[in-house]
């Protein structure tokens, strides 16, 4: 891979600036302050709260405690996308801080996976990776890997540790000299403006004819309404980490590094703002 360390580490260290607030029909013994977190864009919403769990419950009756989860403006947020990824797709486009809203009641079964514990976390993290490997390398990387290297990548991300992530993750990252990049490159395009959860094809990096494929190659062909016609006016902007990647840039490089630490790209595309 090529090695633009600073740009691993601006897409680590992105953080957002979030007010959590406790919804307001739950019960409280007092007043709950709001609550504000830094969050990590490349982390899990289950796994980075356990001080604005601990804030509100003090404030609550023991009895009342059950599962806690989180909603913005009426959408409860999904543990299991990475935090930047629910930013940009719910809430890109308003002004900072991001204001969560805490429920411990009527925890919504449709909409929400349930998070009992941290194994859970790190179970869906692992599969996303062992996922993306197999797309890139046939798995070969990462069951070449041993368990303590497994385990290494979680602790590096549950932990915020850029340095011991990334002397794992640079394995999954590199692809033979002879091949110009990875089998398929690891990528999932959400819209807020359909039902379906997320896009996810087969994409090679290289095209037929040996160029590289870019960002707005794999749009043309995975989802052709997002692209701006020549002629057209704009309608959509293409998000991954907060940014608009120009739509010339090679999916192989984005893929090595703007990547989640899960080993996807995680596309958003949402609405173009009127204002």
């Amino acid at each position: 891979m090529t090695d633009d360390k600073d740009v691993l580490r601006d897409v680590w260290f992105g953080r957002i600036p979030t007010c959590f607030t406790l919804y307001q029909d739950e019960i409280t013994e007092r007043e709950a302050e709001p609550y504000y977190l830094l969050l990590p864009r490349i982390s899990y919403l289950t796994l980075v709260t356990d001080k604005v769990k601990k804030h509100f419950q003090k404030v609550m009756r023991q009895d009342d405690f059950t599962e806690i989860w989180f909603e913005y403006e009426g959408t409860p947020l999904k543990w299991h996308y990475p935090i930047g990824l629910l930013f940009d797709l719910h809430a890109s486009n308003t002004a900072l801080p991001w204001n969560i809203t805490v429920h411990f009641k009527n925890f919504p079964e449709k909409d929400l996976l349930h998070c009992p514990s941290k194994d859970v976390i790190e179970a869906h993290f692992m599969a996303c990776v062992k996922e993306a490997d197999a797309l890139k390398h046939k798995s070969q990387v990462i069951n070449e890997m041993q368990k303590k290297d497994h385990k290494q990548l979680w602790m590096g991300l549950q932990n915020d540790k850029f340095d011991q992530f990334w002397a794992i993750n640079r394995k999954l990252m590199e692809c033979p000299p002879e091949d110009s990049g990875f089998r398929y490159i690891p990528f999932r395009l959400y819209q807020v403006t359909t039902e379906r959860p997320f896009i996810q094809k087969l994409f090679r990096p290289v095209a037929a004819d040996g160029q590289l494929n870019t960002l707005g190659d794999l749009l043309k062909e995975v989802c052709p309404a997002a692209v701006t016609p020549e002629d057209g006016e704009k309608k959509n902007q293409v998000m991954i980490h907060g940014i608009e990647p120009m739509l010339e840039t090679p999916v192989q490089w984005l893929s090595e590094h703007m990547s989640y630490p899960d080993n996807f790209l995680h596309i958003s595309i949402i609405p173009q703002p009127t204002d």
